[in-house]
């Protein structure tokens, strides 16, 4: 079965959807079977992914309704991995679904579906605790973390843990930080390093030990379509999340070995 990660944070603008489409793309390198599941209605998880949101036959909005099944709504990307999109449709799904009976499951229960043709599915969420953010974090095993190594990030931090709190024990007892994962990374800042260490205090062994660093090919990227391996191999937000990947697969490894 799918290791089901979503990529959350409650503050935008650190990194979660290029994390998303770059672990995403690193994984698929390493030769796991890959879903990215776009979460948010700016779709820049799918563009980003090199698919054209606006022509989507269908997408995660018409899985989410119960439109189209998951399958026929899974696009396959000229990036080493598979896509279920989105796009300013999403934007008003969460009214449509609001009245139903376990509104907060129907994610949860078209990914059983097709997980088992999968090794990972990463769902990039919107920076917001939506009942669309609910259902990624209602069907998935575990959360990452992005977050910048500045003091507003470290606040909103304590919220959002506590929310992952929320919604294990109201919703998902199995969900759980998986880690933390430093984004825009600079280590010539006396800042960045006292945030790393109050991280490092607070978190341990779930603070990744790579870091991506603040990288102009890593932000140029999207733009082209492309996730950075595919746009510049040899750039350092390359390596840097090739590196990463290579830290969850050990870590999922580690935590399977535990479990058996």
């Amino acid at each position: 079965m799918a290791n089901i990660i979503a990529i959350a944070n409650q503050k935008g603008g650190v990194g979660k959807t290029t994390t998303a489409v770059n672990l995403a793309a690193s994984l698929a390198v390493f030769k796991k079977r890959v879903l990215l599941i776009d979460l948010d209605s700016q779709g820049n998880a799918t563009m980003g992914s090199g698919v054209q949101k606006n022509d989507l036959l269908y997408s995660v909005t018409d899985v989410m309704l119960g439109e189209a099944p998951i399958q026929t709504a899974i696009t396959t990307s000229e990036v080493g991995y598979k896509v279920l999109g989105s796009n300013r449709d999403l934007s008003g799904v969460e009214l449509q679904i609001a009245d139903l009976d376990e509104r907060e499951f129907i994610l949860k229960k078209a990914l059983a579906e097709i997980e088992s043709s999968y090794d990972y599915i990463i769902i990039d969420c919107a920076p917001s605790l939506s009942l669309i953010t609910l259902n990624a974090l209602a069907a998935a095993d575990g959360v990452i973390i992005p977050m910048q190594c500045e003091y507003y990030a470290l606040e909103g931090l304590a919220d959002l843990t506590q929310t992952i709190d929320r919604v294990a024990q109201a919703l998902n007892p199995s969900l759980h930080i998986v880690g933390v994962i430093r984004t825009m990374y600079d280590a010539r800042s006396a800042l960045t390093k006292d945030v790393s260490a109050e991280l490092e205090t607070y978190f341990g062994k779930k603070l990744y030990e790579t870091t991506i660093p603040r990288n102009i090919r890593l932000a140029e990227a999207p733009a082209h379509g492309l996730p950075v391996m595919y746009f510049e191999k040899s750039s350092k937000g390359a390596v840097a999340y090739l590196q990463f990947a290579a830290e969850v697969l050990k870590k999922n490894k580690s935590l399977k070995g535990k479990t058996a």
